[in-house]
């Protein structure tokens, strides 16, 4: 009778498997999905008016967005193209030239990904600033009255930048497709009068190719919504997407035009993450390289 009795309250006590899905859609709907809501309420109504698009159209009217918007997109190209040739050279020499301490080097690359971004372009500004060391150096050396050495205020600086920090995203995915392959295949090769560079097209390009998408998807997604960088290196003339949301909220407090630029960059995002979920999905988390 007891046995029964529990079994009976065991039934009643268990929740329903749909019933699981409740909290986490409680803390998404609370953390993130209530304040894009009011993000976009904002940019539609500008907090007064009736819902319409003309503060969009206010925006897309003015010539800073439309320089923010080609500097992300620029920038934003330049460092993943970086980061995508970077990354491969240092995988080949990694994978295929071995030498005493390549792992460790491969260990330090890795902790890049963990570093903040805005530390990176500090260090930069202490080696390539205008009071840089390197700068003082040549200044001392050669007698100059000026720094000869300004590349880091420019678009090229936040370039570098970005390369330098997000060059392991690419780098990891690439030396786990490069472990993939046969040795016996490049040795095969070799015997039949493949040189180097035959070899590295025939063989390795190939099957890194899912390893350079997925890297390069992700690498574009992520300097896309780079703010850190930007901000710290304080390139002349340079504005993105976010420094730009930074600008209008914080500093001029003109949060309708904030919110505007802010879903714009969302948007670009979405797409761009969209991108990136396709080509794991067409070649598959273990072919590129990624879980």
């Amino acid at each position: 009778m007891s046995a029964a009795a529990g079994a009976l309250m065991g039934r009643r006590g268990r929740r329903p498997p749909s019933l699981w899905v409740v909290p986490p859609l409680l803390v998404l709907g609370l953390l993130f999905f209530y304040p894009l809501a009011l993000i976009l309420r904002e940019s539609l109504t500008g907090g007064v008016h009736a819902a319409s698009l003309a503060g969009y159209a206010a925006v897309f009217d003015f010539a800073l967005f439309r320089n923010a918007l080609l500097h992300t997109i620029g920038i934003a190209l330049g460092a993943s193209a970086g980061s995508l040739i970077l990354g491969f050279v240092l995988a080949l020499i990694l994978s295929f030239i071995p030498f005493p301490g390549s792992w460790i080097v491969s260990r330090l690359i890795d902790t890049f990904i963990a570093l903040p971004t805005f530390l990176v372009a500090l260090a930069f500004t202490f080696i390539y600033g205008s009071a840089g060391v390197l700068n003082e150096s040549v200044m001392q050396f050669l007698h100059l009255p000026l720094p000869p050495i300004d590349f880091l205020y420019s678009a090229w600086g936040v370039i570098l930048a970005e390369v330098t920090v997000y060059t392991p995203f690419v780098l990891r995915p690439l030396l786990a497709s490069f472990s993939l392959i046969e040795t016996a295949q490049i040795e095969i090769a070799s015997s039949l009068g493949a040189g180097a560079w035959r070899i590295i097209r025939s063989i390795i390009v190939p099957a890194a190719i899912p390893a350079l998408l997925a890297g390069g998807s992700l690498c574009l997604l992520l300097t896309v919504n780079e703010f850190g960088i930007v901000l710290f290196i304080g390139a002349k003339g340079v504005i993105t997407l976010p420094l730009l949301v930074y600008d209008k909220a914080v500093q001029e407090f003109d949060y309708p035009t904030a919110c505007v630029i802010a879903m714009v960059n969302i948007v670009l995002s979405l797409g761009l993450y969209s991108l990136y979920r396709l080509v794991l999905s067409r070649f598959g988390g273990r072919g590129a390289g990624l879980v």
